[in-house]
Formats: structure tokens, sequence, C-alpha cells
């Protein structure tokens, strides 16, 4: 049983600190950083990909919608050619910053709305998989299992890595809950470790409704932006090495 532990890390901007980027990295196995679209800056950027280097932990490129002001959570209906050249620039401003740094970018994955949109938006997922395709399609796409985004990575001949998370309520389709309702986010750190556990074990989690859905994925996100973030993700580590989990990177 092998598992990537991960979590979206850069996400301050200018004065406003928002996860706790250092003490995270000591956990996480991948770090999925913001490009400067939904947030972070180039101070940020930077001083994120030098530490996860310094503990060689893997960077990915986490993509989103031109919003700083809603975080990359509002939906935009992008010309998808527009799309593919948001999401080109944001993989190579990060890239550069990894680069002297002295590693690169090893994934991508969408932040926010974008991440809901491109589960059932087949315009905007071929726009995420083809700018992956033409800057590198060696670079892995990191998402939900079942997605439109897998589905087509996939038949572009990319590699599709799916995603659960540890914090996050789903639905009984397997989809998450909007967070715009009740109970999308699991606060109980208990509660998240027993849930990571059963999916990286049993390859299955409980829906909002109470029935099980499947769920197993190849990497687990924690994120890194509520409250207590750094603890849970630090139990959630401790609890999968304890149920006999292998964490590592898959990139």
């Amino acid at each position: 049983m092998v598992i990537d532990l991960n979590s979206d890390l850069g996400e301050g901007f200018g004065a406003w600190p928002l996860t706790d980027d250092e003490a995270l990295l000591d956990i996480v196995t991948s770090a999925n950083v913001a490009c400067g679209f939904h947030a972070g800056d180039p101070s940020v950027l930077r001083k994120v990909t030098e530490l996860a280097a310094e503990r060689g932990v893997v960077i990915g490129a986490q993509v989103g919608y031109r919003d700083l002001a809603g975080f990359g959570r509002r939906f935009i209906d992008m010309d998808p050619h527009e799309l593919v050249n948001d999401v080109l620039y944001q993989i190579g401003a990060l890239e550069g910053f990894a680069k002297i740094a002295g590693t690169r970018v090893r994934y991508v994955k969408p932040h926010g709305a974008l991440y809901n949109a491109v589960v059932h938006h087949a315009e905007q997922a071929a726009a995420v998989v083809d700018a992956v395709r033409r800057y590198d399609p060696s670079l892995p796409i990191l998402g939900l299992p079942g997605s439109e985004l897998l589905r087509q990575a996939s038949a572009e001949g990319l590699t599709a890595v799916e995603e659960a998370f540890a914090d996050r309520a789903y639905t009984p389709e397997g989809r998450l809950v909007s967070r715009r309702l009740p109970g999308a986010v699991v606060h109980e750190p208990e509660e998240v470790v027993r849930r990571s556990v059963r999916m990286a074990t049993e390859g299955t989690v409980t829906a909002i409704d109470g029935t099980s859905v499947a769920a197993l994925p190849r990497s687990l996100c924690v994120h890194g932006d509520t409250a207590g973030a750094v603890e849970i993700a630090r139990q959630v580590r401790k609890g999968l090495l304890a149920a006999g989990v292998e964490v590592r990177p898959f990139a």
C-alpha cells in the first residue's frame, strides 16, 4: 500500500500569509504550489519552491482561474484558447522558480473552481490537457477519479493520477460536496485520519448520506488553509504509517 500526501501551498499574497508552508513541507510528499493567478506572488513562489527543494518535496503546478479576489473558487466561462494560454503561463512561471531552486515542476493539478469544472466541463478539461501536452507531455495530471479531465488526459497519452481528499465530504456520486453547503469540510482530526486510512487501505469513503463510495487514490490531499491544518496533516501521515501504508510521492 503506497500513497502520496499532498497539500495546496504558496497561497499567501504580499503581506497576507495563508498557509504554514514551512511546517506542511515537513509532512507532505508533494506540494501543489499556487502560480500567481488564484493566489501567490513571485516572492511567495520562490520561497516555497526553495523550501520544497531543500526538503525533497515534489513540486506540482496548481493552476487556476485568474481570480485573486475570489481565490479561484468562482467559475469563469473562459474561451478555451485563453484557458490554454493561462495554464501555460502559470506552469512556466512556477517552473522558473523551481529551476533556480534546483528542481522542476513534476505534475499539474487544477485549483478550486477549475478543478470542479473539469470534472464535467469537456471544453475546459480539454484546454488543461492541451496546455500540459504542449508544455511537457511527461507531466502527470492530478484530478478527481472519473473526471472528464482524467479521461481526456488518458486519451491523449498523458499520465492521469487519481486523487482523494482527506478533509472534504463526498456526494453519493463520488464528487466533492460544494463548499457552499454545510458539512463540505471535515474538521474533526480523528475523523479525517479515519477517512484517510480507510481510503488508502480499503479503497472506500463514507459519503455525506452515509453510503460507501469507491475511493482508491494514488494521492491524498490535506488542505493547508483549514483550521489546524498542520496538526491534521501530521496525524494523517502518522495514521497512514501506523496502518502499514508507505507515504511517498507519485511523481
